[in-house]
């Protein structure tokens, strides 16, 4: 530690040292700031007559430790902490980005008192929405998700390193970055790829490395009338194996009502009819999905989507019957 640090500092030095190992002794104290134990102690005065309950503890199993108190003592955060807890939250409670609703008047108070250089990147990975969670879905790391999120703030193209799966080999991209979007609790960046020269939608867990390019022509404009949720939708519903067409005896508008945008692209075929298109890699599992339909349809293709449907009506068939 610096020596001319000033008591101030070292004493916020010292709670978040307390804060974060409950029980520390004057000694371990002493010796990760720096100071004699005496110096401690002095420190320790300081946030108490600041109101900081500090308490102390005689004996081997003895220390230091926050109490309660009619105060909130200051709270610490590295950034890694403060994005990890932001996105815990957003991953957990849809409306966190809304200052009006109680968990997001409580986490603004918390970005508010932060650092900028901590609070600024929390504070984008905020403003992305979040919508039903998905206990399975696996956590991408914050400080990636913040660059991502930043770089799609400024319109930078980036390098990436990607993995399309595990034990999968890592694999460089040159990318615009549109948006993160959060999709049942999956983080995914929406962008477009000079690599593939096409639009992708990536897993921000998958992305292993974040390069900002730094030539300054490196900027872009983003597609106009971009909706990233809806673009996010409308490519989760292509580019699988079997292409899907199921005619549907309902208008358009009535059918979006059933079928999420991300299992197909409903098109008017007159006031009354409507073609589903879509593709699928498990046609049991859509054969399932069509079950929402609330009208007569038929499935055109493909074969596997037909013979899984018939297969799913025989179940259902069997299950009225009588043992």
């Amino acid at each position: 530690m610096k020596h001319d640090t000033s008591p101030t500092a070292r004493a916020l030095l010292l709670l978040e040292l307390v804060q974060s190992s409950p029980g520390v002794t004057a000694s371990r104290l002493a010796e990760r700031l720096g100071v004699s134990e005496r110096a401690v102690r002095r420190y320790v005065g300081i946030l108490r007559e600041a109101g900081v309950p500090v308490e102390s503890a005689r004996g081997p199993h003895g220390g230091y430790r926050v109490g309660r108190g009619l105060r909130l003592p200051p709270l610490m955060f590295t950034t890694a902490e403060a994005l990890g807890l932001v996105m815990a939250v957003l991953d957990g409670h849809r409306d966190a980005a809304d200052p009006a609703d109680p968990v997001g008047s409580a986490l603004g108070k918390i970005m508010r008192v932060l650092p900028e250089s901590v609070a600024g990147p929390a504070q984008a990975v905020r403003k992305v929405s979040a919508l039903v969670p998905d206990p399975d879905a696996a956590s991408p790391a914050p400080g990636t998700t913040a660059a991502l999120v930043q770089a799609c703030a400024s319109q930078r193209r980036l390098r990436l390193g990607y993995r399309t799966g595990p034990g999968r080999e890592e694999r460089a991209m040159e990318v615009d970055p549109w948006a993160v979007v959060v999709r049942h609790g999956r983080w995914y960046l929406l962008c477009w790829s000079h690599t593939k020269n096409a639009r992708r939608v990536l897993r921000v867990d998958r992305v292993t490395a974040v390069d900002v390019l730094a030539d300054t022509d490196d900027t872009y404009t983003l597609p106009p009338g971009l909706n990233p949720a809806e673009a996010l939708e409308a490519h989760l519903a292509e580019g699988w194996t079997y292409e899907v067409e199921v005619i549907i005896d309902a208008p358009a508008d009535t059918v979006a009502q059933w079928i999420p945008r991300s299992l197909g692209r409903p098109e008017p075929i007159d006031a009354d009819r409507t073609r589903l298109l879509a593709t699928t890699d498990e046609p049991d599992w859509y054969a399932d999905q069509l079950t929402a339909i609330k009208a007569p349809f038929r499935i055109v293709k493909p074969r596997e989507l037909r013979e899984a449907a018939r297969a799913l009506g025989r179940r259902l068939l069997d299950a009225d019957q009588e043992r």
